[in-house]
């Protein structure tokens, strides 16, 4: 297995496991156009962040995106995981582990984060326990939001 930064080749797959995620989790089916954008805008400027695509056999089986939001009061970036998808058939074989090691170390190479941030649906307890096996614990926090 190999864990690198996504780019630009990258950009359909990527796409297609955010489609994915989101009929899977919210039953969402996400606009082509808008996503290709959103994609494309995050591969094209790694100020806002960046992807990290697993891949085995010259496939890619899992991916996640990763935002930065600055934190005052610690002087570092906060690192939001966010878009996180395995394909059904690659799960349960600790891809998002590796996925979220490779995060780690990268901002360990960077001076370090705040901390690792991620949303997880209530409903979905088996990605919640696997966030708690690799040192992840819920946080204090809610979240409120205005659309």
């Amino acid at each position: 297995m190999k864990i690198r930064k996504g780019q630009q080749s990258d950009l359909s797959a990527l796409i297609q496991f955010n489609q994915a995620m989101a009929m899977e989790t919210e039953e969402l089916a996400l606009d082509s156009n808008l996503l290709n954008k959103g994609v494309n805008t995050l591969l094209s400027h790694p100020e806002k962040g960046f992807y990290l695509v697993a891949e085995a056999d010259n496939e890619i089986v899992g991916s996640l995106m990763v935002t930065f939001e600055w934190s005052d009061w610690r002087a570092k970036d906060y690192y939001w995981i966010q878009s996180v998808y395995i394909r059904p058939e690659n799960r349960r074989q600790g891809i998002y582990g590796k996925l979220y090691q490779a995060v780690k170390d990268i901002a360990e190479e960077n001076g370090g984060a705040a901390s690792f941030r991620l949303y997880v649906e209530k409903e979905n307890t088996k990605a919640q326990q696997t966030y708690q096996a690799l040192g992840m614990e819920q946080s204090y926090y809610l979240m409120y939001e205005e659309k």
